[in-house]
């Protein structure tokens, strides 16, 4: 399938968000997804990824998740200076604003001719974290999250807004959860827990941990999977298959 790729300014409570839109090419309504990036944004293997899916049949958005802190286009890269950076990006946003942020994007679709109306959310380390809160959205009905960081750290926080781990009675689509057995950023038990908190809220999910470590998605560097990110886009895809067309 051929895919179409543009971006586009979406306004949020705290200034423009720069969306890149990835979809197929030609006529037609498709299912769309949110794919939440890393700390470093629309990277190229986020894009990469990002079309991949939309290649399968799926109209993808890719938001700038700190559109608040650097100018329209900013990519970090992966190296010490872009992870410091990328992390204090993180530290200083309200939880909150991702929710805006979902809204914005949500509401734009809705005026989308090319979208049918189905929504999922999909992302990678933080992104796997803002896919499990772009899930507290009604309108989202499925979400993929991958090696999600800090879910089982900051389960009763005093953040304004909420984390996502409190109000899981909130989410009313199907959650995947993927996850390295070789992630340092979640140990076992921080697994564990967040394993416990979801079947104890009754949530519809499927739970796979693999012989990886983190970032084993990504196609660069040395932890990169391939034999893994397969097997994980061929999940994702099941679940979008099933929950959006």
């Amino acid at each position: 399938m051929l895919i179409q790729s543009h971006a586009v300014d979406l306004a949020t409570p705290s200034g423009p968000m720069r969306t890149y839109v990835h979809r197929p090419a030609g006529d037609g309504a498709w299912p769309a997804v949110l794919f939440y990036s890393e700390i470093f944004q629309q990277t190229g293997p986020i894009e990469r990824a990002a079309r991949l899916i939309a290649g399968h049949g799926y109209a993808v958005l890719v938001p700038e998740v700190f559109h608040e802190s650097n100018p329209p286009g900013t990519v970090l890269a992966y190296d010490d200076a872009g992870r410091d950076k990328g992390n204090a990006d993180k530290a200083a946003k309200p939880v909150e604003g991702y929710d805006a942020d979902n809204a914005a994007m949500i509401a734009w679709l809705a005026g989308q001719p090319w979208c049918s109306g189905r929504i999922g959310a999909m992302g990678f380390c933080l992104g796997g974290h803002l896919a499990f809160r772009a899930a507290l959205q009604p309108e989202v009905r499925a979400a993929a999250c991958f090696y999600a960081t800090d879910l089982h750290t900051r389960l009763i926080p005093s953040a304004p807004g909420g984390h996502g781990m409190e109000r899981l009675g909130e989410i009313g689509g199907e959650l995947l959860m993927i996850w390295g057995k070789q992630d340092p950023h979640i140990p076992a038990a921080g697994r564990a827990e967040v394993y416990a908190a979801l079947a104890a809220a009754g949530l519809a999910f499927t739970w796979h941990e693999f012989n990886g470590q983190h970032a084993f998605m990504r196609d660069e560097g040395e932890r990169y999977d391939p034999e893994l990110a397969l097997l994980g886009y061929q999940l994702a895809l099941g679940l979008f298959h099933r929950t959006l067309r």
